[in-house]
């Protein structure tokens, strides 16, 4: 898929899109890579919280691979 179709694909799905967590977290991405600034300042408490648990996550070897996921949901 081309970069063009990407937006296209992207832009329609925008328009769609009723959750306003995931349409600020968007902003936020958009602004920061416009101020040219770290984009984890500009995440919530919890944002970072949540981040730092899958990290932590990671780190324990709690994580399951897409392969078994795909497995066992059978896609």
């Amino acid at each position: 898929m081309g970069l063009e179709a990407i937006k296209l694909e992207l832009i329609a799905w925008l328009t769609k899109l009723e959750d306003q967590d995931t349409i600020e977290y968007l902003k936020v991405v958009k602004d920061s890579k416009d101020a040219k600034t770290d984009w984890w300042d500009d995440l919530t408490d919890e944002q970072r919280k949540g981040i730092e648990r899958g990290l932590q996550d990671i780190d324990a070897g709690r994580v399951t691979s897409h392969e078994d996921i795909r497995r066992k949901y059978g896609i």
